[in-house]
């Protein structure tokens, strides 16, 4: 089932952490709430589970009004970031947990718990206790624990942010695969924008306690709608700049040092703005290339990364920046070098300021 919420205001004390928030998510969706420590996500994630109330406002699974049931009546999942095992019980006791503290009892809830432990790739681990789990594994189990209810809704707050970075990739493919395989609508609270990209449906940015942008992955990433989200959903260059409409989608943005032609998605008139440059959308070379628009530019300093290098380039008059470069011969340009920056206007954009 969906969840709907309208004009949602929760507050602490006598603080609004979020105020007049509306928001839909579909049947099936996985939706992510992504933004810094203390922009109201998580406190979101746990006003929809029911352990905050809800000032004001109302919360709708599927059309039936749960903003006053609690937890347990919302036919929810949780996976906690601390895993939240009970360290006394067995893995196969505490999968069955949910089952039983919904009055289930005998053989189904046996194999309900051996389905859901071979449906995280555990099922011969049944007989441990979380101690002797790796974390993965400790918060595959917390996984199994939340499915084996079959909640209409799965909520899930930071459940990575404690496994290494190998971990990390394995374990939120096995969620994205099992999210698919239920079609269970899903709230994913997470700071990392990796994970928001590559798992989600729909990413809602937060930002003091509003969603700053609603969109699919790659518009979010592709055209922001302001300089936080630029800024926080990947790296992003950010140069003030005087915007004046050129037609056809495109905009002349005159940052001092120099004068390009950018997308401009919402026709933003005559104004001061920003233009946002993506590091890994620039092109660096000996010469200025035809096909892209040329700047002249000096390497200062440069980072090796493996798979890239990462360039930080002076434009004059204190104009910084960052440019990633891939394949064959990313590492050719020494610090110190003059080099040809060329941006392509389709993959410049500009904001409002």
């Amino acid at each position: 089932m969906g969840i709907r919420i309208d004009d949602l205001t929760v507050s602490y004390g006598k603080e609004n952490v979020i105020s007049g928030l509306s928001l839909d998510i579909p049947e099936g969706c996985f939706f992510t709430l992504l933004g810094p420590s203390g922009c109201g996500k998580t406190t979101l994630l746990r006003t929809i589970a029911g352990f905050v109330p809800a000032a004001g406002g109302s919360l709708r699974f599927g059309g039936i009004d749960v903003t006053r049931l609690p937890p347990h009546k919302r036919a929810i999942g949780m996976v906690f970031q601390d895993y939240a095992l009970f360290p006394d019980k067995t893995v196969n006791r505490n999968v069955a947990y949910g089952l039983h503290a919904r009055g289930e009892r005998g053989p189904d809830v046996a194999r309900k718990v051996a389905e859901a432990l071979e449906r995280v790739g555990l099922g011969h681990l049944g007989d441990r206790h979380p101690a002797a789990l790796s974390g993965g594994q400790r918060q595959r189990v917390a996984l199994a624990r939340a499915l084996v209810i079959k909640p209409a809704v799965l909520l899930m707050d930071e459940p990575l942010s404690n496994l290494d970075a190998k971990l990390r990739v394995q374990i939120r493919e096995t969620i994205t695969e099992l999210q698919r395989e239920a079609n269970i609508t899903t709230v994913f609270v997470t700071h990392d924008q990796e994970e928001a990209l590559s798992m989600s449906d729909l990413i809602g940015v937060m930002n003091k306690g509003a969603i700053e942008q609603l969109g699919r992955p790659q518009e979010i990433y592709a055209t922001p709608r302001s300089g936080y989200v630029a800024d926080f959903v990947g790296a992003a260059n950010r140069l003030a700049a005087r915007l004046r409409p050129a037609g056809g989608g495109l905009v002349e943005a005159d940052f001092g040092q120099g004068r390009i032609l950018a997308t401009d998605a919402r026709e933003i008139p005559a104004a001061e703005g920003l233009l946002i440059l993506r590091p890994e959308s620039l092109h660096l070379s000996t010469a200025p290339e035809q096909g892209f628009q040329n700047l002249p530019a000096t390497v200062r300093s440069r980072q090796y990364l493996g798979s890239k290098t990462s360039y930080r380039l002076d434009l004059g008059n204190g104009i910084e920046v960052m440019a990633d470069l891939h394949g064959p011969g990313h590492d050719g340009f020494a610090p110190g070098a003059a080099v040809s920056l060329g941006i392509d206007a389709s993959e410049a954009r500009v904001i409002a300021a």
